[in-house]
């Protein structure tokens, strides 16, 4: 630990000592002696750049280990009686349970198998549950290094179980591989349930997990469940359709998703096999055609596979507990727009929500491997600083107040990084003093430099807008909206928009979109051949600054990324550059004033 947490510990001692005789007397001014700040063994992240933590590991470590032993894995199968026969699968063949390794400190006095324990034997979980165990990673009874042997050699020690549980079809978990649907939650709501009821568990559970296993927590929280106290998503979804849609706009993988990937893992040459032939499998086969066909989610088809593949407003309703967000700014894998404008819904309907957002791609807050090959662009200008060495110490105080009721409450904020690598601190985010900026495409905006109002499979065109005067902050999600004419013998067009630093051509943001959807929503419009259109097109989240005397351009084209246009939408669309079409910067004013340095990093060289 480094010596402003041995300060923090000894200022927080002497002021117990100096306030315990007092109590009887003057408890209400003895308690107003300790400031919450000073409570806190955590420094805040403006105070931690002096603090030294191991970083000889693939991932960050606690600065203070725990003095519990680690006791062996115990492999759990839980009953889910709620699937039967209507679901199929397992429901058919015999009993559905799912799978997990489970890890218990070893805690003097506390026999884990007894019925009855004492008060100091109640214990809460941190569970990371996903589809990965067995299937491209190890077991779910060999500590992980993907998330799981981080959790457990840091927290455990601490005073906490921790759980890898495999869903549905996947690991030592019967049943189907039903990618994230109501069988799934089932199966999560069982195993939820199951280690919040335990003779040593506190009722208390915790869930967390990256990418698939960063969308358990959505997932789980769905459901209501009231072990569920708080769930750390990272780069997690909030709803299956849309990971793959934007705007209509259908990601390469969108059709095959179900079976062609994850349903997969349920199918390995054994008996078994028939039982991953249940109804979210079948549906599956056409979801995800349909879907590129149409844009959307079908529900005029009255299919509810995508529905229930949805989590956020199921969460809004259902969940009573806190939401820490973690998300990569250059995750392209799970695009930015799962956290934006999560976050601020959360906030507006009373979670209590943190944030923790930096430019690295679909990745943990931690892993230098992952961090340093980052392109440029990409979030190699940020590099060093997006490594959070105080990312453990961070969950720390985060568990221990969420589920142990310990400590005093994390500071409720959004942790941002831009992306030449500067942290700050916003209340939420986007922020609430987001500057609009309009910039038409004509000679007084976005000027043509290339191309024409033409944009065909094989063409592009390229805007100049004009020079920033002074350093500019572009934040959140800005739009463009472009009017569009179809091809006359056409009935969707499909648009691409990058935008680049103009002096080197470096990526900031983009944006997608399938023109039946130019007036946003997840429902499109019948278009007739020929028809103009308005397109108003957010860009996915960014966080991005432009020095001064530098400006932007905006690449306009079919496609781009990882993004397919749909059936209907192959032929040129014709652009207004002509000043009916716009650009609308968000902006917010931040200097290096605001910014606070990580731990364990030089100086910020553009401060």
């Amino acid at each position: 630990m480094g010596l402003t947490n041995n300060s923090a510990f000894a200022t927080l001692a002497l002021l117990l000592m100096v306030a315990a005789p007092l109590a009887g007397c003057f408890a209400d001014e003895a308690v107003a002696i300790v400031d919450e700040e000073d409570a806190r063994w955590l420094p805040s992240v403006f105070e931690r750049s002096n603090m030294d933590y191991s970083d000889d590991d693939i991932y960050s470590r606690v600065s203070v280990n725990g003095t519990f032993g680690i006791d062996s894995v115990r492999s759990i199968f839980v009953d889910v009686p709620e699937i039967n026969l209507a679901d199929g699968g397992a429901g058919v063949t015999g009993s559905a349970v799912v799978h997990m390794g489970l890890w218990l400190p070893i805690i003097d006095g506390c026999d884990w198998e007894a019925a009855e324990l004492p008060a100091k034997c109640q214990i809460p979980v941190i569970s990371e549950i996903g589809p990965y165990y067995d299937d491209g990673d190890t077991s779910a009874t060999t500590p992980a290094d993907r998330l799981g042997k981080f959790l457990i050699e840091n927290y455990v020690p601490h005073g906490f179980a921790i759980a890898q549980v495999s869903v549905f079809g996947t690991g030592e978990s019967n049943h189907c591989m039903d990618l994230m649907g109501y069988d799934e939650q089932t199966g999560i709501d069982a195993a939820v349930e199951w280690l919040g009821t335990q003779s040593w568990s506190n009722g208390n559970v915790g869930i967390i997990g990256k990418s698939y296993d960063g969308s358990t927590p959505w997932n789980a929280a769905a459901t209501g469940s009231e072990y569920i106290k708080t769930i750390v998503p990272m780069s997690g979804l909030i709803g299956l359709h849309e990971l793959m849609w934007r705007n209509g706009s259908m990601e390469f993988r969108g059709a095959v998703m179900h079976n062609g990937v994850y349903g997969t893992f349920g199918i390995d040459g054994d008996t078994g096999d028939v039982e991953n032939f249940c109804e979210g499998y079948i549906e599956g086969y056409y979801a995800g055609i349909a879907a590129y066909i149409s844009g959307d989610n079908l529900a005029w088809t009255g299919s509810d596979y995508w529905e229930e593949r949805y989590f956020l407003d199921r969460v809004i309703d259902n969940y009573n507990g806190s939401v820490y967000i973690i998300h990569g700014m250059q995750d392209w894998n799970v695009d930015p727009h799962m956290a934006f404008p999560t976050h601020n819904m959360l906030i507006e309907n009373d979670f209590e929500v943190k944030g923790l957002y930096g430019q690295w791609g679909h990745d943990y807050p931690d892993r230098a491997s992952g961090h340093s090959g980052l392109s440029a662009g990409r979030g190699a200008e940020a590099f060093p600083f997006t490594l959070r060495w105080d990312w453990a110490d961070d969950l720390l105080e985060w568990f221990d107040f969420y589920l142990k009721d310990e400590g005093v409450k994390p500071l409720l904020h959004a942790e941002i990084q831009d992306n030449i690598g500067g942290w700050r601190v916003e209340q939420q985010y986007p922020p609430s003093d987001i500057i609009v900026q309009e910039y038409p495409f004509d000679s007084s905006g976005c000027e043509l430099v290339s191309g024409g109002s033409s944009i065909s499979t094989t063409s592009q065109t390229v805007l100049e807008c004009i020079a920033f005067t002074d350093e500019t902050r572009i934040v959140g999600t800005p739009t463009v909206s472009i009017e569009s004419t179809i091809f006359p013998t056409a009935t969707s067009g499909h648009l691409f928009v990058e935008m680049v630093q103009s002096s080197n051509g470096m990526h900031l943001g983009h944006a997608v979109m399938d023109l039946r959807f130019h007036a946003g929503g997840k429902n499109g419009q019948v278009l007739l051949p020929g028809q103009t259109v308005t397109a108003n097109m957010e860009f996915l989240g960014m966080d991005v600054v432009v020095p001064a005397g530098d400006g932007i351009q905006l690449i306009i084209s079919q496609t781009g990324e990882d993004y397919v246009p749909s059936p209907v939408s192959v032929q040129p669309v014709n652009i207004a550059i002509d000043g009916s079409s716009s650009l609308s910067l968000t902006i917010v004013n931040r200097n290096c004033g605001d910014l606070f340095l990580p731990p364990m990093q030089e100086p910020y060289p553009f401060c």
